[in-house]
């Protein structure tokens, strides 16, 4: 017997397969209509994809609209977001990348949309992976974080400008406290027939630690605050005219001054975590003041009981333990972790370690601060716990 083959329906079935191929490689784009008054940039800021142009070329060619076109209110517009099916293992392994770091900015970034409650329901739950074009296809830094646009003048006139190395802490948020200031020069000693302040010391190493935090694409608050800039001297001068962040004067009382900078602290915390920020931490840097016979390696305090305050300080701690042993000729460190019950630890929201540099009476451990360099390297040392930490 022979059976006739009807050709239309051969082709038929054809392109029907290669509509279903095409359909199966088909890209899939989150959409969103803008609200009154907002152009592209205001929408895709919505989804926090402002900071790339890459981003905003995309949104145009998806759209097929022409630069700076004007966008209908209430109109559905494709946002340069991709929405992927996610295949219960992995990120990496859903989207077929290497990549630990990109896996986990785009993780993060699920997880932000999701606490703004501009995503519905978590990726694992829904299987619905946002993937915004710039984690895969953008080589170049956000132009508002190119070196041209981030200048801190409090860093000082030489070093104001600040180059984006890399964007690891790029959703963390970090307070830093220079211990004491104002009218409170905290630990006092003489070095060079002059007298020095423990402050100032403070304030040096907290601004090399925040420039090479924010290097790292975090957000940075300098909650004292001078105008005198990094410095590369030995001798720095005393003063008393520091302030606290939002240009506020330091009060005498100790009690109103740890108040003070708590409640700032607190405010910003509670600002960022609305906006969906998980990671927010504060580093306290104070120096000690002991016998003068006494020799003390850098130690932390952490507040009793607190989990993450206690990784936090024993990772710090860690470091400085392994560039001990590589750095001294003895390769011995004691620097420790101690719980304490301190006020800038315990009220205080952000976790938060508590860090005594070196004893300011000790004529060795003062090398530790009066050096430049060394200051810079223990802020560099302290990077590289906080990286680790993340």
């Amino acid at each position: 017997m022979i059976f006739e083959i009807k050709q239309p329906k051969i082709i038929v079935l054809i392109l029907l397969l290669i509509l279903n191929i095409a359909k199966s490689y088909s890209q899939t784009y989150l959409e969103a209509a803008p609200k009154a008054g907002e152009g592209a940039i205001l929408l895709l800021k919505r989804y926090d994809l402002d900071r790339y142009d890459c981003n905003l070329d995309q949104f145009y060619k998806l759209n097929k609209l022409s630069k700076n076109a004007a966008l209908l209110v209430g109109k559905n517009y494709k946002l340069p977001i991709e929405i992927k099916k996610y295949d219960a293992k992995s990120i990496r392994t859903t989207l077929n990348i290497n990549e630990l770091e990109t896996a986990q900015r785009i993780e993060r970034y699920n997880n932000k949309q999701l606490q703004k409650g501009i995503k519905k329901a978590d990726f694992k739950t829904n299987k619905e992976l946002w993937l915004p074009y710039h984690f895969l296809h953008c080589d170049k830094l956000p132009p508002t974080l190119t070196p041209k646009n981030r200048n801190f003048a409090i860093f000082g006139e030489k070093n104001s400008t600040v180059a984006l190395k890399s964007q690891k802490l790029e959703q963390a948020v970090y307070y830093i406290v220079s211990g004491h200031g104002g009218p409170d020069a905290g630990a006092m000693a003489t070095f060079q027939n002059k007298n020095i302040c423990e402050d100032e010391y403070a304030y040096d190493i907290s601004l090399r630690l925040a420039k090479l935090l924010l290097e790292q694409g975090a957000l940075v608050y300098l909650i004292n605050r001078d105008q005198d800039g990094i410095r590369e001297s030995e001798f720095l001068p005393c003063d008393a005219d520091e302030t606290v962040w939002e240009n506020q004067e330091i009060p005498l009382d100790q009690k109103e001054r740890l108040t003070q900078r708590s409640d700032v602290i607190n405010e910003l915390y509670e600002k960022h975590k609305a906006q969906g920020t998980e990671y927010q931490c504060l580093i306290e840097i104070h120096v000690d003041s002991r016998n003068q016979s006494q020799r003390t390696d850098l130690f932390f305090y952490y507040e009793p009981h607190q989990t993450a305050d206690f990784q936090l300080a024993n990772t710090l701690q860690q470091v400085f333990k392994q560039k001990y042993k590589k750095y001294r000729k003895s390769g011995e460190y004691k620097g420790s972790v101690i719980a304490r019950d301190l006020h800038m630890l315990r009220e205080t929201r952000p976790m938060a370690t508590f860090i005594e540099v070196a004893n300011i009476q000790n004529a060795a451990d003062r090398q530790r601060i009066v050096i430049p360099q060394n200051r810079q390297l223990i802020a560099e040392w302290l990077l590289e716990g906080l990286l680790e930490n993340y």
